[in-house]
């Protein structure tokens, strides 16, 4: 809800107006350690209620957590642009005198993104061909070995999903920066280049 307010400079209101419920986890883009919130109708608000006493969940000095999911709401705007920009980056590159490729901009046969599907934090990698799998290619962009190292300097684990037969997700959140971007960037390439020799 709170990235999809933000890619369309919306209210979350706006966008809730049009449910019958909403739920609420403070705890992915948002950044607090844990909790969530349920909004509805009376009666399923309450059917909640009971489903989580049911099943042992209830809470103690909550006011910690609410502090952090509070701090989470107002600087929230603010940490999921970041996220979505640096999503943007890694699929689309960056401009100026410290120009770099994103994914589209590499032309690999190997990997390819949808400029038009990147609105969030997230990156929708399509994988072609036959080799490597999106499976495989995680497995490469996570492992690390001698070689990456002495051919680029540094030795970094990129953790994608395999989403499909033929896609692997790229997610941001409030952890990743903008060097973490670029050092994933520059990951795929290593391993596309790999791949293709």
């Amino acid at each position: 809800l709170m990235n999809a307010a933000v890619a369309q400079g919306v209210e979350p209101a706006q966008i809730a107006q049009h449910c019958d419920s909403v739920s609420l986890c403070f705890s992915k883009g948002l950044g607090a350690p844990a909790g969530a919130v349920l909004a509805g109708r009376r009666e399923l608000v309450a059917e909640a209620w009971r489903a989580r006493k049911l099943l042992g969940g209830g809470m103690r000095q909550a006011g910690v957590l609410a502090a952090a999911a509070r701090l989470g709401l107002q600087q929230a705007e603010a940490t999921l642009r970041r996220d979505h920009d640096n999503a943007r980056r890694f699929a689309e590159g960056t401009s100026g005198p410290r120009a770099c490729w994103g994914i589209h901009a590499l032309g690999s046969p190997l990997c390819s993104v949808s400029l038009a599907a990147v609105e969030t934090n997230i990156v929708m990698v399509n994988v072609h061909g036959a080799w490597p799998s999106p499976d495989e290619l995680c497995q490469r962009l996570r492992a690390i070995s001698e070689e990456e190292e002495a051919e680029t300097g540094q030795a970094v684990s990129v953790l994608l999903l395999p989403w499909s037969a033929r896609a692997a997700r790229a997610v941001w959140h409030r952890n990743v920066s903008a060097r973490d971007t670029e050092l994933a960037r520059r990951k795929l390439e290593f391993v596309a280049r790999k791949c293709q020799e």
